[in-house]
C-alpha cells in the first residue's frame, strides 16, 4: 500500500521508538525531527501494520481543537 495524495497537513515523518502493548489499545511513541508524537491506536493495528521499534512512520494529526496553556 503507498498513499499518493492525503488531505491531513499535520504531518510528522519519524521512527516507531517504543510500543506499549496493551490488550485492546496500544500506545506508539514516535520520534520525529520535532520531538515525541504519542499515538493510542487498537492493537489489532499494531499487528496489521507491523509496527515495532524502528519501522518508519508518518504521523498524521488531524484535530478539530487545539488548546493552549500560558507558560
Amino acid at each position: 500500500m503507498s498513499i499518493q495524495a492525503i488531505n491531513v497537513r499535520n504531518q510528522f515523518k519519524g521512527k516507531v521508538k517504543q510500543v506499549i502493548r496493551g490488550d485492546v489499545v496500544s500506545e506508539v511513541d514516535v520520534e520525529t525531527p520535532w520531538g515525541i508524537v504519542t499515538s493510542v491506536i487498537t492493537t489489532r493495528s499494531i499487528d496489521d501494520l507491523q509496527l515495532q521499534p524502528g519501522t518508519d512512520v508518518v504521523a498524521l494529526v488531524k484535530a478539530t481543537e487545539v488548546s493552549l496553556a500560558k507558560l
